[in-house]
């Protein structure tokens, strides 16, 4: 049974949770094997609660092939809710008032978000900045330069946490408001060395997630995590990025969901501008400056938010973590001496290796986005050629 074996015949979300036991039911009902949103949504709608899609869903598994289905343990919830208490994290769920309002138009909404911070900020005017993690010095510059001047105008820079890009414009931001969507669990910091980054989008922005506390992210998470960056936002802007890239899904995600898209230009023989230049070519609206894009959304959005009369003092950048960086690197260095094109299970090459599952899991993440390693089927992996 998958997300496939069912077609909504409604994009409404279902109506909102009315008790405790209702909302644990719902987060159990998500967390079971093979309930993607989709089939989650279609088994509400077709049974009313989530204690009755429970209860239906062995026979749901059944008609669908699956034999000897079990639904989610509630002791697997409770110990996803008390995670969250510990770390501090917030539940919203679909249909209630703190969700916010632009994700909820799109047909893919998470049904749950997790979020620590200021969750007021999600009721703001959003805008996503998305660009290349190995971002040039111009690129970060002007990632910077737009996500302060839009964050000065009223709007909440929304992007992804990732190394380049995303953290120029998080950290340029947070004095003004900036939200990161997380691929993992929101108490999950990845990469490493944004942790200090993260600490202070927890204090004075807003992280959030859908998947699961404490789940570690890989690479299948990412394009998932898009669709919430550009669905959140009236627009999506793209700084730099390759020709195939995260950030041109996030794009094609934000015209998918019927929103703009804007772009920042390029020298051509920089392969970090590629993509850029060619949603240009496409019809994405061609961004210099902040101007650009508090032009290109007044005449279709409505008025842009008054600039205030005074923009918030800039908080220092914090330090970078100069020593994790260097660790990391190390690491990388230390698996690929150890991988070959032949297969290797993963859990034999921490043991190989000698280090905890939580460094590794980071650094094979990183390999795995670069293109360095490939992971098989069965918990294997191998280097690729161009490593």
């Amino acid at each position: 049974m998958t997300d496939k074996d069912y077609n909504p015949s409604s994009t409404h979300p279902p109506l909102p949770p009315t008790s405790e036991a209702e909302q644990f039911s719902r987060l159990r009902l998500l967390r079971s094997r093979r309930v993607g949103v989709t089939t989650y949504k279609r088994l509400l709608t077709e049974h009313g609660t989530a204690q009755n899609a429970l209860a239906a869903l062995p026979e749901v598994a059944r008609a669908a092939g699956v034999q000897k289905y079990e639904v989610c343990p509630e002791a697997v919830v409770q110990a996803e809710l008390n995670t969250a208490r510990d770390a501090g994290a917030r539940l919203i769920m679909q249909g209630t008032s703190a969700y916010p309002e632009h994700l909820n138009d799109i047909d893919d909404a998470p049904p749950f978000l997790w979020v620590l911070g200021d969750a007021s900020l999600l009721k703001r005017p959003m805008i996503s900045l998305v660009g290349a993690r190995n971002a040039s010095s111009l690129g970060t510059r002007m990632a910077r330069a737009l996500a302060r001047d839009l964050g000065a105008a009223g709007y909440v820079i929304v992007s992804g946490l990732a190394r380049g890009v995303d953290a120029a414009a998080h950290l340029a931001a947070l004095p003004t408001g900036t939200v990161a969507v997380q691929a993992g669990g929101v108490d999950v910091i990845y990469p490493a060395e944004n942790t200090e980054l993260a600490l202070d989008l927890a204090k004075s922005g807003l992280r959030l997630s859908e998947q699961p506390m404490g789940l570690q992210p890989i690479a299948r998470h990412f394009p998932s995590r898009n669709r919430i960056i550009s669905g959140l936002s009236q627009a999506t802007i793209v700084v730099e990025a390759a020709a195939k890239s995260g950030s041109l899904i996030t794009a094609r995600d934000a015209l998918d969901q019927g929103r703009d898209v804007l772009a920042v230009p390029g020298n051509p023989f920089d392969a970090r501008a590629a993509g850029c230049n060619q949603l240009i070519r496409d019809g994405a609206t061609l961004v210099r400056s902040a101007d650009d894009v508090l032009e290109a959304l007044t005449p279709l959005h409505g008025n842009a938010p008054e600039l205030p009369l005074a923009p918030p003092k800039a908080k220092p950048a914090p330090p970078k973590a100069r020593h994790s960086i260097r660790d990391a690197a190390a690491l990388h260095r230390k698996i690929l001496s150890r991988l070959s094109p032949s297969p290797v299970a993963e859990d034999q090459l921490i043991r190989d290796l000698a280090i905890a599952p939580a460094d590794a899991a980071p650094a094979l993440l990183d390999l795995e986005m670069e293109g360095r390693i490939t992971r098989r089927s069965g918990g294997l992996l191998s280097r690729t050629e161009r490593a």
